[in-house]
């Protein structure tokens, strides 16, 4: 079987514990988060955890990658503590209060710097924008295939994955 190299993409998010605290920059339109502590949200840690099953059937590496400040570092120690095998943040001021377009863009090029991957993970959407479009605008910027709202990957063949997922009708 050929190994499997993927990059997990992680957004830090405020912690659920602190919601009550965020509040929104009516001028700016971007959510205020100065003081509040971030974390690893849920559909992220899924999505890392099937990168990780993905590589341990498979071999290959997992990257978890991040653009955000520099408090980011935190959820990416995280992510190696989980069984990452590196961690890479993007952080530059100028990243402040960007769209899902620039935020798409940089974690592309950034996924380039690093050679590119087989499989690049998502959460579903953030808890704090909840859109779901940086993982399909990634796939574009990457000119890779997507699929959304996948539940689990099967290994099919060499180099394969077969997506499940769950339609309700």
């Amino acid at each position: 079987m050929k190994p499997i190299n993927s990059v997990v993409c992680i957004k830090p998010v405020p912690d659920q514990r602190f919601w009550d605290k965020v509040s929104l920059d009516k001028k700016t339109k971007t959510l205020r988060r100065t003081g509040i502590p971030i974390a690893l949200g849920p559909l992220d840690k899924n999505a890392l955890e099937e990168a990780l099953r993905i590589r341990e059937a498979s071999g290959g590496k997992v990257t978890a990658i991040s653009m955000g400040p520099p408090g980011t570092e935190e959820i990416l120690e995280w992510a190696i503590v989980l069984g990452a095998d590196e961690a890479v943040l993007l952080t530059d001021r100028a990243f402040a209060g960007a769209d899902t377009w620039a935020t798409a863009y940089a974690l592309a090029w950034g996924i380039k710097k690093l050679g590119g991957a087989d499989v690049v993970f998502f959460g579903n959407e953030s808890l704090d924008g909840s859109t779901g479009q940086v993982g399909p605008q990634v796939a574009e910027f990457l000119d890779m295939p997507h699929v959304t709202h996948v539940n689990k990957l099967d290994l099919v063949g060499e180099d394969a994955l077969r997506a499940r997922f769950h339609i309700e009708h």
